[in-house]
């Protein structure tokens, strides 16, 4: 029997249900109209707006005349592999630090693409052991290349992406970073963080939508990168050439993808960059954490591991507590949340990016205040393992 009055359902500019995930995300109404004309990929209008939008994705990496940005066809994990088998040669090694599902990928793309690698790990909550870092460095010269998560969406942790440069760097050795749910919202420089590449995607905290990544690659690197890469489709160095050649792809690109990205650049500028759009998600999420934590719920991670991107939360021990119950009935509501992605606990997972607002928040919690009332659960308290 219901115990509570439900809410109206939320929904976005558009009218579609508010996704409070970590991508693909809700995007603002003027990022799909941009998508409904037809361009061709030869056509200079496109080739325009193209370069515009790999200079100003440079730009807010803070690479402006050192770096360049090569976007790459299809998911964030394409732009992953093509960083990996094109900046790691066939001859080096990849020292992957892993506390989330993200980190595993990478040392399977290391297998699929034959590169020798090593894997650091630390659990999910955990950040990397710097020191683990430093002697691993140094007990093995045959590494090569070191590659961090910068915020591991498995949890929602925030890794210290700065210091592992330091010692990246100290050592001689160079710096890949996967930044794909965390470039855009959370500040990374290249005049101060040295990497040799960085990957993102469209549709993570620029607000674009799917359809392909980029990678922020310095200069010289790139350049040295040529016959490194183990896949025709995913050299990096071959499609930056051909792009700084001809302006075009190599193959057919993502035509309405990019357009729809270079109208979402232009409003994240004017939001006001990185500091802008960070500063909302983490309003975002100081709305959402400390709601949810007044109702009752446990947050996995503390708040100065906490990055305001994604926030994983405990399962409540309430037996009358089951997610998918909780999961359908928000979506019904309007709210499309994710589920955990743990191996040291049961979790669910609410993003906090895309075109969201404070108020959203707010919603999302009074949402969860009456779903979880409705359902008749109180114990709020973490499942503890027996």
């Amino acid at each position: 029997m219901p115990t509570a009055r439900l809410p109206m359902p939320a929904k976005s500019e558009t009218g579609d249900p508010l996704l409070l995930t970590p991508g693909p995300l809700t995007t603002s109404k003027s990022v799909k109209t941009s998508m409904l004309h037809d361009w061709g990929s030869r056509d200079a209008t496109f080739i325009r707006v193209n370069k515009e939008m790999r200079e100003r994705i440079t730009e807010a990496a803070g690479g402006r005349g050192t770096h360049t940005t090569v976007p790459m066809q299809g998911s964030g994990t394409f732009a992953v592999e093509a960083m990996i088998g094109s900046f790691v040669p066939k001859n080096g090694k990849l020292l992957i630090l892993v506390n989330g599902a993200y980190g595993t990928r990478a040392a399977k793309i290391c297998q699929y693409a034959g590169r020798a690698h090593q894997v650091l790990e630390t659990p999910e909550d955990t950040p990397p052991d710097l020191a683990k870092l430093e002697a691993a460095l140094k007990a093995d010269p045959a590494i090569t290349h070191v590659l961090v998560v910068h915020c591991e969406t498995t949890s929602g942790i925030l890794n210290p992406v700065a210091e592992i440069a330091a010692i990246t760097a100290k050592a001689g050795r160079r710096l890949l970073i996967d930044s794909m749910s965390a470039f855009g919202a959370l500040p990374i420089d290249a005049r101060e963080v040295t990497f040799d590449a960085l990957a993102s995607s469209s549709n993570k905290c620029l607000e674009g939508v799917p359809g392909f990544g980029f990678i922020v690659c310095d200069l010289k690197a790139i350049e040295q990168a040529k016959g490194n890469a183990h896949s025709l489709a995913l050299d990096l160095h071959d499609q930056w050439k051909v792009l700084e050649t001809t302006g075009q792809y190599r193959f057919t690109p993502p035509i309405h993808a990019i357009v729809a990205l270079h109208q979402a650049i232009t409003e994240f500028v004017e939001e006001g960059g990185v500091a802008g759009r960070g500063g909302r998600y983490r309003q975002n999420a100081k709305v959402l954490i400390d709601g949810m934590r007044a109702m009752g719920f446990e947050t996995l991670l503390p708040d100065r591991l906490q990055a305001p991107i994604i926030v994983t939360f405990h399962m409540p021990r309430d037996p009358k507590f089951h997610f998918q119950t909780f999961y359908d009935r928000l979506k019904d509501l309007g709210y499309v949340i994710y589920p955990g992605k743990l191996t040291v606990a049961d979790s669910f997972r609410v993003g906090c990016i895309g075109r969201l607002s404070p108020d959203h928040m707010r919603g999302a919690v009074e949402t969860v205040r009456a779903v979880i009332a409705d359902m008749g659960v109180s114990q709020l308290g973490a499942k503890r393992a027996a």
